[in-house]
């Protein structure tokens, strides 16, 4: 492992792996670091590996992702992969640890592509044995080719829910029922933007996928309540919907999503910026167009950047590596820099056309976003909403002084799924805006790592600097 590059691409899912091509292709010396064992990300994960070979398993979408890591590859890019970035400062010193070994390296421009995270879906016996998330069982099926078997029910709302039933279907699952969350009145909200979407070839894709699994699957749509019921492990699904209508379905596994937000933990510990998206619902960067973050030679792109697809993260990967080659080798009179900051522009733009009518007929109901009683917030600590509740009664201002009170958001997950609800339960509580709350003051490390690895990282200043920083 290399001490220092010229630009450091944090994850290698669709934005990564766009951008570290780009930027290789210009001659600079680019490394990838990721997490997984495999590149492709989320969306195109284990694609380089994946057991599923007949393609029309996972659709041609997921199988664009060969051709993407091909150019990364062909273009010099080196894909440093099982490979956890623990920290990373203002001065782009970034901690990283593989193999059980950690080190410390330098960059002179850090592109931040993690991605995003599934939304917790925080509902009573969510804990329970037997119910994930829909992201975690599309892991499974993309990188061991596993479905769940026995009476399987799928819950929530967003494009990944049908896309995911599509997928366990052509694969030979079954899911027994999809219990739709999207709020009914949902599309009067989002009408206005409803000639974009049409316009989008997100419409067609999510028409075709809808109609695929209607034909095989049980559709119960206006679900406003929703419980996992078990001792020990998930047993039945109980849930209401508008209309008064009540039900309960016994079933061995639940999968529950209602869409994505960025994963936002290195960038904030960083120091880059962010501000509360309220139609999003989550916290966002705040970036220019190139998606240069508050601190100069960080850019943030893909979802990370804001929630958009995986064709528009392409597309932000791409201009986040054209700025980071302007400022290391100076290409802003090139004509070929300008062709491609144009093109990358247009695909952006079209890519994202559509997306505003998604992200209002998607946004999750409180209901789902702010639980009750002795639903657990903060899985880690086993914390619930009545003890945050109470917290806040007793004069808890904020997210950071409630670790305080409560430990939430300092376990392993720092925060990854309790983090949005703890800050909207705090701000529904104080009736302030989720902006006047805040979120958790995130430190390094931002992903857990062995003590050994510490142990074992070479003494020197910069080293001691990230640990005493920590």
């Amino acid at each position: 492992m290399r001490r220092a590059h010229d630009v450091v691409v944090i994850g290698a899912g669709p934005a990564g792996l766009a951008a570290a091509a780009l930027s290789a292709r210009a001659g600079l010396d680019t490394v990838v670091f990721d997490e997984n064992i495999a590149p492709g990300g989320q969306v195109y994960r284990s694609i380089d590996r994946t057991p599923l070979r007949r393609r029309e398993v996972l659709g041609a979408d997921y199988w664009a992702g060969e051709s993407l890591l091909e150019q990364a590859l062909s273009a010099g890019a080196r894909i440093e992969s099982a490979t956890t970035v623990w920290s990373l400062d203002g001065e782009r010193e970034l901690g990283v640890v593989r193999d059980g070994s950690a080190r410390m390296v330098q960059a002179a421009e850090v592109i931040i592509a993690t991605g995003a995270l599934e939304r917790p879906f925080p509902i009573p016996g969510w804990t329970l044995p037997g119910v994930m998330t829909a992201g975690a069982a599309q892991t499974l099926l993309k990188s061991a080719g596993v479905v769940a078997s026995g009476q399987v029910v799928l819950a929530g709302c967003g494009p990944l829910l049908w896309l995911l039933a599509a997928q366990t279907i052509r694969a030979g699952g079954r899911i027994a029922l999809i219990l739709d969350t999207t709020p009914r009145t949902a599309i009067f909200r989002a009408a206005a933007h409803l000639p974009a979407f049409i316009a989008s070839p997100l419409f067609r894709k999510g028409l075709a996928l809808m109609r695929e699994v209607r034909a095989q699957t049980k559709v119960i749509t206006g679900v406003v309540s929703l419980a996992a019921e078990g001792e020990g492990r998930l047993q039945a699904v109980s849930w209401t919907c508008a209309a008064g209508a009540s039900g309960r379905m016994e079933a061995e596994h639940l999968l529950l999503h209602q869409g994505v937000v960025p994963n936002l933990n290195l960038a904030m510990s960083a120091g880059v910026e962010h501000r509360w998206d309220e139609l999003q619902l989550c916290w966002r960067p705040v970036l220019d167009t190139f998606g240069g973050s508050s601190v100069p030679s960080i850019a943030v792109a893909g979802d990370g950047a804001g929630i958009a697809g995986a064709w528009a993260a392409e597309a932000r990967g791409r201009l986040a590596a054209i700025a980071a080659v302007r400022r290391c080798v100076g290409m802003q009179s090139s004509a070929a820099s300008e062709a491609s900051e144009r093109a990358a522009r247009e695909d952006l733009r079209r890519h994202e056309a559509g997306r505003a009518f998604l992200d209002h007929v998607y946004r999750p109901a409180p209901q789902f976003r702010l639980p009750e009683g002795d639903t657990l917030v903060c899985r880690c600590e086993e914390v619930s909403a009545r003890q945050i509740v109470d917290t806040v009664a007793l004069g808890c201002e904020g997210p950071n002084q409630m670790k305080a009170f409560l430990r939430c958001g300092m376990g392993p997950c720092q925060g990854r799924l309790c983090g949005l609800t703890v800050t909207e339960l705090i701000a529904r509580e104080r009736k302030l805006s989720p902006q006047a709350i805040g979120y958790y003051r995130l430190r390094p490390p931002v992903k857990p790592i062995a003590l050994s690895a510490l142990a074992n990282m070479p003494v020197d200043e910069g080293a001691v600097k990230a640990v005493v920083r920590g």
